[in-house]
């Protein structure tokens, strides 16, 4: 497994090591100790899993304290344009952001830890995407952050078919207008 700090040090893109052969392949997709090594002690209770069609466009999402969740997410099927916001209020990236792709071809992860707001867009007709979280969903400590925030600027990709948004998506308040940041 090879893992690179992104811009933001504490989000970390994950590698696996892919072994393939006629049969088909194998990977490691979590590796506790190479996990510890790396900095990540994350300890993981629930796993989500998400099928999206193209332009499905979910997010800015994340959970409030005591229940806040990071997050180790990958695409199983498709393809994803992946956020991931940091809204730590005393980190020197408050409201930066990285963003990179997953695909079921590249077989990367993206390690998100708590203090981050996460958001996804769907770039193919089918999406699958899987989240191994590190507390259990609490709706009453779910918040989000508007995915087009301008003062954030996450550079979407531009799609040949109109973004879908759940309802509650779309209702998510900007990130200065956000009350329960970390």
């Amino acid at each position: 497994m090879k893992f690179t700090r992104l811009n933001i040090p504490d989000v970390i893109l994950i590698e696996p090591a892919v072994f393939e052969d006629p049969r088909g392949l194998f990977f490691e997709s979590y590796h506790e100790e190479k996990f510890k090594k790396e900095g990540i002690s994350a300890r993981f209770v629930q796993d989500n899993q998400s099928a999206s069609v193209k332009g499905v466009l979910r997010g800015l999402h994340y959970q409030i304290g005591p229940k806040a969740q990071g997050k180790l997410v990958r695409v199983v099927k498709g393809a994803a344009f992946v956020v991931a916001v940091d809204i730590r209020k005393n980190s020197k990236t408050f409201g930066q952001f990285v963003a990179t792709s997953l695909t079921e071809k590249n077989r990367k992860m993206l390690y998100i830890p708590p203090g981050f707001s996460h958001g996804f867009c769907a770039l193919e007709k089918e999406c699958v995407f899987l989240y191994s979280v590190t507390d259990f969903y609490s709706p009453a400590h779910e918040r989000g952050i508007k995915w087009d925030d301008p003062a954030i600027a996450i550079p979407w990709p531009k799609l040949d078919v109109p973004y879908l948004l759940s309802e509650k998506d779309e209702t998510y308040p900007s990130l200065k207008d956000s009350k329960d940041l970390f």
